[in-house]
């Protein structure tokens, strides 16, 4: 098994990108913040975008709350600086209006109820926002390094697919006959539609509304300008992920599901051409001493006797947790079997939950403890 090393990542100039990523539950969160502490206490100016709506970050920064903007954490031991957000799906879409379109034309579609709708509800536009605010904060150039929690969606991957999925939505040509009648332009427009418009229209209006109908018109005629420039600057950031100044960490917990997540993900970062710099697992139980079996052969040997019931029961679940390391060693040796060549790091499991830059430092440390190992 191939040892990960992130502090020769983190101190290399030329990473200015870190994605975490890894289905739900395995401590991604965690991770990304342990990272970026880390490297601020290394010397770099780092912050930690989450696109994760629970407390995690905020709390385990010692903060109540994060915003869309970047916050500065007090508390770094070290030359560099901190600093967190917490995507907000909608202002992110909010600011995109405001920043590409003129005064009026934003004024008009920030105002649309179905642009509302769109912005704070669409699958996909959580995903393709956290693009698009990646995107900003990389060309602000304002961070030596940003260090990304990924969506906690089913698949955690789903952000390199949002900008194409957004794309056909906007683009597609469901969407085009809706603003047909907007684009023909008042009456000669209609009397430019073809019957069969009108019925597809008519059928429409039964199953929507005519007000809705009206408000999506609106909305893809106003949109419509900007749309060339949503498609231009996410495919910049999909190219930014490609390139050998960002690496992606995936994260995962030593069980069945994680560890296949994970084995996806590495297989679909290779198709996409992503730069993996490691696997990190999670949560990791480690027990050394007495072996399991002998362990479990003491205990029934006190209970025979009748002798110090305590004892037999602390023996008990030490073989339980000599089985569990077993069984979490051989997971990931079957993962290391099958992707021999990706570096792999194990952070063992925190006594407690982390709420505290104490307690992500410590993370970082276990994690950097693995290039030694």
């Amino acid at each position: 098994m191939r040892a990960f090393d992130i502090d020769r990542l983190i101190d290399d100039p030329r990473t200015r990108i870190i994605v975490c990523c890894g289905s739900g539950g395995v401590g991604k969160t965690t991770t990304a913040a342990a990272v970026g502490l880390r490297a601020a206490e290394r010397g770099r100016d780092v912050v930690v975008l989450t696109v994760d709506p629970a407390k995690r970050l905020a709390q385990s920064m010692g903060l109540s709350e994060l915003d869309n903007n970047p916050r500065r954490i007090e508390g770094v031991e070290g030359t560099g600086e901190l600093h967190a957000m917490m995507l907000d799906m909608k202002r992110t879409f909010d600011e995109i209006v405001e920043a590409h379109s003129d005064p009026d034309r934003a004024k008009q579609i920030l105002a649309n109820p179905f642009y509302q709708s769109l912005s704070s509800s669409l699958s996909g536009t959580q995903e393709y926002m956290a693009m698009e605010k990646l995107g900003q904060l990389h060309r602000s150039g304002a961070w030596d390094l940003i260090v990304v929690d990924t969506p906690p969606s089913r698949n955690a991957l789903d952000f390199l697919d949002a900008p194409e999925r957004m794309g056909r939505f906007l683009d597609g040509r469901f969407m085009k006959l809706l603003a047909a009648p907007a684009k023909t332009g008042g009456r000669l427009g209609v009397k430019v539609l073809s019957a069969g418009f009108s019925m597809f229209t008519s059928v429409i209006n039964k199953v929507i509304g005519v007000q809705l109908l009206r408000d999506v018109q609106t909305f893809v005629t106003a949109f419509d300008t900007m749309f060339g420039g949503f498609r231009e600057r996410a495919q910049k950031t999909y190219e930014l992920l490609q390139t050998p100044g960002t690496a992606f960490l995936v994260v995962a917990a030593p069980e069945p599901d994680a560890l296949r997540e994970a084995s996806y993900f590495v297989e679909r970062l290779a198709e996409e051409r992503m730069p993996l710099a490691g696997v990190v697992v999670n949560r990791v139980h480690e027990s050394s001493g007495l072996s399991g079996a002998r362990s479990l052969a003491a205990a029934e040997t006190l209970n025979e006797r009748g002798d110090h019931p305590l004892a037999a029961s602390l023996l008990r679940l030490h073989a339980e947790r000599m089985q569990l390391s077993a069984r979490e060693g051989r997971l990931r040796d079957h993962f290391t079997s099958a992707h021999p060549t990706v570096p792999v790091a194990a952070v063992p499991a925190q006594p407690e939950d982390v709420h505290d830059l104490d307690g992500l430092r410590q993370v970082s440390a276990d994690l950097a403890a693995n290039s030694a190992a």
